[in-house]
């Protein structure tokens, strides 16, 4: 019988050690793939975790890299109720005009605005108030592509109450005592307390709409202007979208305040932009505001001033009287004829001016940091690198004492850095307004005020998910 010869025990290694390696390998790519599935020590689990996990993204939530959004459908006494009081909501003149259309205003079409406008854009031009802010984000959010009517799909929520509307009724009101001021604010605390998605989160990835600055929010204990919403506990960790906001309060998010361009497609856009690089600009500077003569020292005086001296290099709209709100197609067209304009401090720090410049496509002129480049991070680019691509800023403090003229500063840019920044702020354009696009926005990629809201809010709520853990 033929009995192979016994194998040569050193012959064997080579195989021997071959075998172990493979199977080392095939031991590594088990582990690898039992654990790669399994949550990190500091995730939270689903099932024992009261942290909530965003939803999943799917083909339903194309275009949304943000996630999706749900509006609450909140009783009517906190939106439309008050939209139904148009009449008595400010002091100085009626809002009813202003808030139709969806909160657009009256169309531009027959007034003096459409006779400055290009022809096919006169539809997309209203004659829009910074108070009506509330409802337009509102009802863009309604119709948006990114809006799900089913809370478990959300990644944000949206609180679209017209907390502006319902303090501002109060705030000149001759008898209105601080508890009127607060008393919707309280209420719609107190319904959005009992809402099951807010108890979820606590709020963190809640948010709200403001169409009047930060400080007709903030009344001191103490007393005085104002109601105090934002310093409410209960809304401690809902993200405010304000057109001002507190730098010192990260909960604040600054948004454009909203100008008369509501376009409904990227080819409007594309229009107005091509239309604002082109316009002739006789003016170097221009600047649109009223003297406070009863305040020493007044700051726009001293712009009035400058200018004057100027001459025929700046252009001048005195805005007394409510003028620059009546009739702003008056602004619309200063701003369209200057390479600059001037953006001084308003009643507060920010003004709806900065953003009519802009859209006009002058390059704004900033005296305080507050104004803009603290403000509205998500929409303009800032820090030091960035800011003066597309704006000017002047120590106020110099031009006070003499050492410096705003016709100096701005003359002694040369024309190339001007054409750029000009270049840059059109660029800048879509995202700055409020469209009245439907579902699907403007298309072609273009991101409007909201777009950048809804991308801004899903970004915030990654970074907060860690708060709701230590709740």
């Amino acid at each position: 019988m033929y009995r192979p010869d016994q194998a040569n025990p050193a012959g064997r290694r080579p195989r021997l050690v071959v075998i172990l390696v493979v199977a080392f390998f095939a031991l590594q790519l088990l582990v690898f793939r039992v654990f790669r599935g399994a949550p990190s020590p500091g995730a939270p689990a689903a099932a024992v975790s009261h942290v909530p996990v965003l939803p999943r993204r799917d083909a339903d939530d194309s275009g949304c890299g943000g996630g999706q959004v749900y509006v609450y459908d909140l009783p009517p006494v906190f939106n439309e109720d008050l939209l139904s009081q148009c009449d008595a909501l400010a002091p100085m003149y009626s809002l009813c005009p202003y808030l139709a259309n969806d909160g657009l205003g009256f169309p531009a079409k027959g007034t003096n605005l459409s006779g400055i406008l290009p022809a096919e854009l006169v539809g997309s031009w209203y004659s829009s108030d910074q108070f009506a802010l509330e409802h337009i984000v509102h009802r863009r959010l309604l119709s948006h592509r990114c809006r799900t009517t089913d809370p478990a799909r959300a990644t944000a929520f949206f609180v679209p109450f017209y907390a502006g509307l319902a303090v501002g009724r109060h705030l000149w009101a001759t008898n209105a005592t601080d508890a009127d001021r607060d008393k919707d604010c309280v209420a719609l605390l107190s319904w959005l307390h009992a809402q099951p998605y807010y108890k979820r989160s606590h709020g963190w990835d809640h948010f709200i709409a403001l169409g009047r600055i930060t400080w007709d929010f903030r009344r001191s204990p103490d007393g005085g202007w104002g109601g105090s919403f934002l310093i409410m506990p209960g809304l401690a960790n809902i993200t405010r979208l304000v057109i001002e906001r507190d730098p010192w309060d990260a909960m604040d998010v600054g948004i454009p305040y909203p100008t008369g361009f509501h376009p409904r497609t990227a080819d409007d856009v594309r229009v107005w932009q091509q239309y604002a690089a082109s316009r002739p600009r006789p003016k170097l500077f221009a600047f649109a505001g009223a003297p406070r003569s009863a305040i020493k020292g007044d700051f726009r005086a001293l712009l009035l001033g400058e200018c004057q001296a100027a001459g025929d290099a700046c252009g001048a709209l005195d805005c007394g009287e409510g003028r620059c709100i009546k009739q702003n197609e008056l602004v619309m067209q200063l701003f369209l004829g200057a390479r600059f304009c001037l953006q001084p401090r308003g009643d507060s720090f920010t003004r709806r001016s900065l953003f009519d410049c802009m859209v006009a496509g002058a390059v704004p002129v900033l005296f305080w940091r507050r104004s803009a480049y603290l403000q509205y991070a998500w929409y303009v680019q800032v820090g030091n690198d960035h800011e003066g691509e597309w704006s000017v800023f002047i120590d106020r403090d110099e031009l006070r004492a003499g050492n410096v003229t705003i016709r100096g500063v701005l003359a002694a840019i040369p024309e190339a850095q001007v054409q750029q920044m000009r270049k840059r702020l059109v660029e800048m354009i879509p995202k700055l307004i409020y469209s009245a696009a439907g579902k699907e926005g403007l298309g072609d990629g273009m991101m409007d005020a909201v777009d950048v809201m809804i991308n801004g809010m899903g970004r915030r709520v990654a970074e907060q998910r860690r708060s709701w853990s230590r709740l």
